[in-house]
């Protein structure tokens, strides 16, 4: 088991995101002050429309914010010019969608690859990497399927190995169960900790449901874009 470090990966301070579809103001995130340290597994936590989505968006750089300052592996991320950022995007976070979001024109080890051949690493290398990682997660037998011939847990094990294949630092995860039946959705989040627990990766998992609890070590709740509370579940 990786031990947790008390360096902190992430620091938000005053960290808000204001949206103004048609002129009207919405509140994305609101003055959020935040830090996590390297290896914890963050269960977000929070109902429909309370910022966790937003948060993940800011913390992926897909998103800027409004105000406030957010820190990210030593990026600064309000700083980083678009070339960076895409690196960024690459080499530090990861990220597992609830709609998996695979290309339906490419196989599984396609799928799995391309993140790594976009970043510019060598073909032989990163091929035996997506097999490595795919059969850690039991897809030996689907690497020449396209995602149409997939179950939803299959898609799902694809979209964690093609986060995983550029060897980020953060693995972030939006509602990552929420197209999945109890018994996938339960898997998923097992091979979630694991990486946790074995490799040190610190993953962010947002959630409405309490599926991640049980392997928190801390869970943070989002309500109206806002932290009402932080709850360290670690012994």
């Amino acid at each position: 088991m990786t031990e947790r470090s008390h360096h902190p990966i992430i620091v938000a301070k005053g960290l808000t995101r204001i949206y103004q579809p048609g002129g009207n103001e919405v509140i994305g995130i609101n003055n959020v002050n935040l830090e996590i340290s390297s290896g914890e597994l963050i269960a977000l936590k929070g109902n429909s429309g309370s910022g966790k989505s937003t948060l993940l968006a800011l913390l992926a750089g897909l998103d800027t914010p409004s105000r406030g300052t957010l820190i990210v592996a030593n990026n600064d991320l309000q700083q980083l010019t678009p070339v960076q950022l895409t690196q960024y995007r690459r080499k530090v976070v990861g990220m597992v969608f609830q709609t998996f979001n695979l290309l339906p024109t490419l196989t599984v080890l396609e799928n799995v690859s391309l993140p790594a051949l976009l970043a510019g690493h060598p073909y032989a290398r990163v091929t035996n990497k997506a097999m490595e990682l795919l059969g850690w997660l039991n897809l030996n037998s689907r690497i020449n399927h396209l995602p149409s011939q997939l179950s939803g847990g299959e898609m799902q094990r694809t979209a964690i190995a093609r986060a995983l294949i550029n060897e980020p630092a953060i693995i972030l995860a939006d509602e990552p169960t929420g197209n999945l039946d109890t018994r996938n959705g339960e898997i998923v989040i097992e091979l979630l900790a694991e990486l946790n627990r074995r490799f040190g990766r610190t993953v962010i998992i947002a959630t409405h449901s309490k599926i991640a609890d049980p392997h928190a070590t801390l869970r943070i709740c989002l309500k109206d874009g806002s932290i009402t509370d932080t709850i360290c579940c670690a012994p």
